[in-house]
C-alpha cells in the first residue's frame, strides 16, 4: 500500500478531515473560513477491500479451536451462569430465563438472547454457546476499522486500528467466551460509530445550508431534519442497557458527546448563537434518541418477562408486595418489575469486600488500564493433557502488553490533544474510554473483575491508531522542512510497532486459546507477579 498524504489524513488544521485546496468550493459570498466539504473517506473501493481482509483475518482467529477450553465438556468460569440461561431462553418457550441459577437472574435478557441464537444453530455445545460471541468479536473489528477510518479520513490508519483490534488479547479472548461483555461491547462500539457518522452527516447538511446562504436566517442556525445515525446510536445504547446495567453510563457520556458535536458544528459554520442554537434545535431530539429511546428499548426487552407465567418475581404483588399503600395505583406487573430490579441492585450492592466477598482473581479499576491483574478463566495440567507428557492448557484474559502498557501515555496524549489541540477525535475516544472506566471508582469496595474492562479495549485500540496516524502525519505536516528521511523514519517507527503488537499476540496465543504448552513455557508467559 503506497503511503500518501491522503492515507494518513491531511487534517492538521481541522483535526479529522482532508483539506485539499482544490476541493474548497467558493461560497456565494466571501466570509469566514469554513471546513472543506469532505464528509468521510473517498477511497471506497480500497476501503472495502481492506475491510474485507480484516474481517477474514478476524474470522479465522476468532473461530480457530473455538470449542476449547471446556470443563469436561461443560462451560468454564462465568459461562456457567449465562450459557444455561441462554439455553433456557431458547427452550423455555417464552424467550425469558426463569431459573434463578445462583440465587437471582441479575442481568437483562439481551445478552442471553444472543447466546441463544448460537445455541439454536449448533445446540448446547461449545460452538453453540460461543458462536455469537465470535461473530460479535468480528463485527467489533469491522466497526473499529470503520470508525477510525471515518475519523481520520484514512484507510491506512483505519487498517492499523483493525490490526490492533484483531491482536488485542481482551477482545480476542472475550470473543471466544459465552459471556455477556462482548455483546455489550459490540453495541457500545456500534453506538460510537453511529455518532461519528452522525457528526459527518450534520456537517454535510450544515454545509449545504451555508452554500445556499441560509446560515444566518436564524440566530439559532438551521433545523437539520431527522438524523438516522443518531437514531441508530440510540437503538444500540438501548441494547447496551438491555445487556448490562452499566450501559447507562454510555447513555450519559454519549449524549454529552453528541451535544458537543452539535455545538462544534454550529460554531464551525458561524451560527450566531451556537450554544443556544444547540439547545433549541438539537437537545430535545438528542434526548429523545439517546436517552428516552434507550430506556424504552430496555423496558421492551422485558416483554417476555411481563407475559411469562414463570418469570422471576413476576407476581410479587399480593405475595411479597402488599396490594395497598401509596403506590397501589401502579399496575401490579410494573410494581413486580420494580421489586425485581431493586433486588438486583441490592444483590450487586452487597457484593463488597467489606462484607466478606473475595475472589482470588478480582481486581480494582486502577489496575485495568495496564492489565496489571488479568483473569484466569480455565487451567488444566498434568500428563494426561498431552498424551502422556507433562503440559499445561490455560486460558487467561489478558490485555496485550504491547498495547495496554501504553494506555496511560495514550490517554494523556489524548487529553492534551483534546484540550490543547482541540482535536475532536481524541475527545470522542477519551470520552468513550472514560464512560467505561471512571464510574467504577464510585463503588470501589465492590467485587470487580478485569473482564469489566472489555469495554475499554476498543477505545484504547482507537487511541493507539490515532497516535500512529499523528506520527505518520507529523512527519509530513508538523516538522518544518520535513525531508523524505523524516517520512521514512515515521513509517519505520509505526511499522515496527505494528510488528511488535502482532508478535505479542502470537506469543500470548497459547495462553489465550488453551493450547498445550510445557510448564516451562507457561512460566515464561507470566511476566509479572500479579499475573500469577
Amino acid at each position: 500500500m503506497t503511503l500518501t498524504v491522503g492515507d494518513v489524513g491531511a487534517d492538521a488544521r481541522h483535526h479529522g478531515a482532508d483539506f485539499p485546496a482544490s476541493a474548497q468550493p467558493t461560497p456565494p459570498n466571501p466570509g469566514p473560513e469554513i471546513p472543506t466539504p469532505l464528509f468521510g473517506p473517498t477511497d471506497r473501493r480500497r476501503g472495502l477491500i481492506v475491510g474485507l481482509v480484516l474481517v477474514v483475518i478476524a474470522t479465522i482467529t476468532r473461530f480457530w479451536t473455538l470449542w476449547l477450553p471446556t470443563d469436561k465438556g461443560t462451560p468454564v468460569f462465568d459461562e456457567k451462569h449465562y450459557v444455561p440461561q441462554g439455553w433456557q431462553v431458547l427452550t423455555g418457550g417464552n424467550w425469558i430465563e426463569d431459573n434463578p441459577a445462583y440465587g437471582l437472574v441479575v442481568h437483562p435478557p439481551v445478552g442471553k438472547w444472543m447466546l441463544a441464537i448460537g445455541e439454536w444453530l449448533f445446540g448446547y455445545t461449545p460452538m453453540g454457546w460461543r458462536f455469537m460471541s465470535a461473530v460479535s468479536g468480528i463485527l467489533i473489528v469491522a466497526l473499529i476499522y470503520l470508525a477510525v477510518r471515518r475519523m481520520t479520513r484514512s484507510t491506512l490508519v483505519g487498517a492499523i486500528a483493525g490490526v490492533f483490534a484483531i491482536c488485542d488479547g481482551v477482545l480476542f479472548v472475550q470473543s471466544r467466551m459465552g459471556m455477556l461483555d462482548i455483546f455489550q461491547t459490540l453495541f457500545i462500539v456500534a453506538a460510537f460509530t453511529a455518532l461519528v457518522a452522525d457528526r459527518d452527516q450534520v456537517r454535510e447538511r450544515m454545509h449545504k445550508v451555508y452554500l445556499e446562504g441560509r446560515i444566518g436566517d436564524s440566530r439559532f442556525g438551521p433545523r437539520l431534519g431527522f438524523r438516522w445515525y443518531r437514531f441508530t446510536a440510540g437503538v444500540m445504547l438501548g441494547l447496551t442497557c438491555g445487556t448490562k446495567w452499566s450501559g447507562i453510563y454510555y447513555v450519559i457520556f454519549f449524549t454529552l458527546l453528541a451535544v458537543g458535536f452539535d455545538v462544534a458544528a454550529r460554531r464551525t459554520y458561524h451560527v450566531q448563537r451556537p450554544w443556544l442554537g444547540t439547545l433549541v434545535r438539537d437537545v430535545v431530539p438528542s434526548g429523545l434518541s439517546l436517552v428516552v429511546m434507550p430506556v424504552a428499548i430496555y423496558l421492551a426487552t422485558f416483554i417476555p418477562w411481563f407475559s411469562g407465567e414463570t418469570s422471576v418475581y413476576r407476581y410479587q404483588v399480593g405475595n411479597t408486595i402488599g396490594t395497598d399503600g401509596p403506590w397501589s395505583w401502579v399496575p401490579g406487573a410494573w410494581r413486580s418489575l420494580w421489586y425485581y430490579e431493586s433486588g438486583i441492585l441490592e444483590f450487586h450492592a452487597g457484593l463488597t469486600n467489606s462484607a466478606g466477598y473475595h475472589h482470588p482473581w478480582e481486581s480494582k479499576p486502577w489496575t485495568w488500564p495496564m492489565s496489571l491483574r488479568p483473569m484466569l478463566y480455565a487451567i488444566e495440567n498434568g500428563p494426561d493433557q498431552c498424551g502422556g507428557g507433562d503440559c499445561v492448557r490455560a486460558q487467561m484474559l489478558i490485555g496485550s502488553p504491547a498495547m495496554w502498557w501504553l494506555a496511560l501515555p495514550v490517554l494523556l496524549w489524548g487529553l492534551w490533544s483534546w484540550l490543547v489541540r482541540r482535536d475532536w477525535r481524541y475527545a470522542a475516544v477519551v470520552t468513550a474510554y472514560a464512560a467505561g472506566f471512571l464510574p467504577w471508582f464510585a463503588e470501589i469496595d465492590r467485587q470487580m473483575y478485569f473482564f469489566y474492562a472489555t469495554v475499554l479495549a476498543p477505545f484504547l485500540v482507537m487511541g493507539l491508531a490515532l497516535c500512529c496516524g499523528d506520527i505518520l502525519r507529523g512527519s509530513r505536516k508538523s516538522i518544518p522542512g520535513s525531508r523524505p528521511e523524516h517520512q521514512a523514519l515515521a513509517v519505520l517507527v509505526v511499522a515496527i510497532y505494528i510488528g511488535v503488537v502482532v508478535a505479542n499476540f502470537v506469543w500470548l496465543w497459547p495462553i489465550m486459546t488453551a493450547s498445550p504448552i510445557s510448564p516451562a513455557t507457561w512460566r515464561n508467559q507470566i511476566w509479572l507477579p500479579s499475573w500469577g
